[in-house]
């Protein structure tokens, strides 16, 4: 039997590997050794092995997924991403279309955030939104309904916003101006709904009792008929 040797302590440091000089994972939720697998797998001669190996690594990555393994969209998932960890350098028979690596590099269209810069910010761009519908509707109940809406809503973000109290006139005065002078409320009897009403909070509900519910005393508040406090059960000597 051979003797035991001794390993240098120095060597054992030495071949240790240490993560700042691996190969970068392409995917880190998967580990290493899933990513040591694939490459092993790019470099195996035989095509046929190489499927079998690729559905093999298929079920150890939808093992991390129990729940989700059988279901068609997650399958698709699974090769896709055994695609890009290979970094498309293996070649194998998928069920589902091969992804490339100019399709997930695309960038996608930059978004147009609406870039609007209203004379009275304290209203939003929902209300500037609101009073264009209302411009676009014909005139009757439906319009006038939504113009009274809309109205409180500018006093109740004024209030918000500004001062603890406005006059309707200006909220008219603005809307004249916000709808280029189609909705005009300056000269009518319309009123708004007053600071009180559109300010308040709602405040919570502590320690009231639903009707019929029975209210719950304390044993040593508890009297008798006669009016004397209950006594403490006692044992019979």
């Amino acid at each position: 039997m051979e003797k035991y040797i001794k390993e240098n302590a120095n060597d054992v440091v030495f071949n240790l590997e240490y993560n700042s000089e691996r190969q970068h994972l392409i995917i880190p939720e998967y580990g290493r050794h899933l990513q040591k697998l694939i490459d092993q797998a790019v470099v195996i001669p035989d095509r046929e092995e190489r499927n079998k190996i690729a559905k093999y690594i298929i079920q150890v990555m939808g093992s991390l997924n129990p729940h989700l393994r059988d279901v068609p969209d997650f399958q698709h998932k699974l090769w896709d991403q055994i695609f890009i960890m290979s970094d498309f350098k293996l070649d194998v028979d998928s069920p589902y279309p091969i992804p490339s690596r100019e399709v997930l590099q695309l960038k996608p269209d930059p978004l147009a955030y609406p870039q609007n810069f209203p004379k009275y910010r304290y209203y939003g761009n929902n209300i500037k939104y609101m009073v264009d519908v209302a411009n676009k509707w014909e005139e009757g109940e439906m319009k006038s309904a939504l113009v009274k809406v809309i109205a409180n809503h500018m006093k109740k973000s004024y209030l918000s916003w500004n001062k603890d109290t406005v006059k309707d006139d200006v909220i008219f005065e603005h809307l004249l101006e916000m709808s280029g002078g189609k909705i005009n409320l300056t000269q009518s009897s319309e009123e708004l709904l007053n600071t009180t009403d559109l300010m308040r909070t709602n405040k919570r509900v502590t320690n009231k009792i639903s009707p019929g519910q029975p209210q719950q005393t304390n044993n040593k508040n508890q009297t008798n008929k006669n009016g004397k406090g209950k006594k403490p059960f006692q044992k019979n000597k």
